[in-house]
């Protein structure tokens, strides 16, 4: 999908891969709330399935023409109401666990909120550089903060997959919050652990940098499949005009 508002464009497309039968992301694009949110699901295809879908369905619901303040509320109030669903399905289900990640990204204004737990990704092109707006909630993240590797070695981690933290997981749910100021030239990049696994900062810049809106999320998508493609890929990029 491709569509244009005042001074917002956006391209956002969820490939199933190349060795999975199910697509347990899910993708979600509201352009009249300014919210955009990517989710990976986990506990097995019908779990995983269920509860990305769960999270993006509960966001879907968030009100048109909230003042933004009202509106960053209600998108953490809806991840938090799909916590608790989620955590009653699977005792319902008499599973250990069901959940999934969550990375979403709000404008408002001059500004932008993200807020995630687990490890889909934001980025920023800004300036033509990139920058990684969020950070991990993975047990390899700790080994990046103490400067022994850097996120793309973690990639190749053999615990790259273990996330501490996602909805749907343990009692209470954590979300983590970044904000700042847009310009006109910002890129956004909102996006699953299928397409970080193959591509590196260096690529998803180079990219960033020069595709179009039209072609810029296929050739992300198509960096993953070549790489080998063995989980879901959700990419959404989001331009400030």
């Amino acid at each position: 999908m491709n569509v244009v508002t005042p001074r917002v464009r956006f391209n956002a497309r969820s490939h199933v891969g190349l060795k999975r039968k199910v697509n347990e992301d899910s993708v979600l694009a509201l352009p009249e709330q300014s919210i955009w949110v990517v989710s990976d699901g986990m506990g097995g295809h019908e779990a995983g399935d269920f509860a990305s879908r769960l999270i993006t369905d509960m966001i879907a619901t968030i009100e048109p023409n909230l003042p933004a303040t009202d509106r960053m509320h209600a998108l953490r109030h809806a991840i938090h109401k799909a916590h608790r669903v989620i955590r009653a399905e699977a005792d319902a289900r008499g599973v250990a666990t069901i959940g999934a990640t969550v990375a979403s990204l709000m404008l408002a204004n001059s500004h932008f909120v993200g807020i995630w737990a687990g490890d889909s990704r934001i980025y920023r092109l800004h300036g033509g550089q990139i920058q990684m707006l969020t950070a991990d909630h993975s047990l390899v993240a700790s080994l990046v903060e103490s400067g022994k590797m850097t996120w793309d070695e973690a990639e190749h981690h053999p615990q790259s997959n273990a996330i501490t933290r996602a909805v749907g997981v343990g009692d209470e749910l954590e979300l983590d919050k970044v904000r700042g100021m847009v310009e006109p030239g910002d890129r956004f990049l909102i996006c699953s652990d299928g397409l970080t696994k193959y591509a590196t900062f260096k690529m998803i810049e180079d990219v960033l940098r020069v595709e179009p809106l039209e072609t810029v999320v296929d050739r992300l998508i198509q960096i993953a499949l070549d790489g080998g493609g063995a989980d879901n890929i959700t990419v959404v990029v989001v331009d400030i005009t």
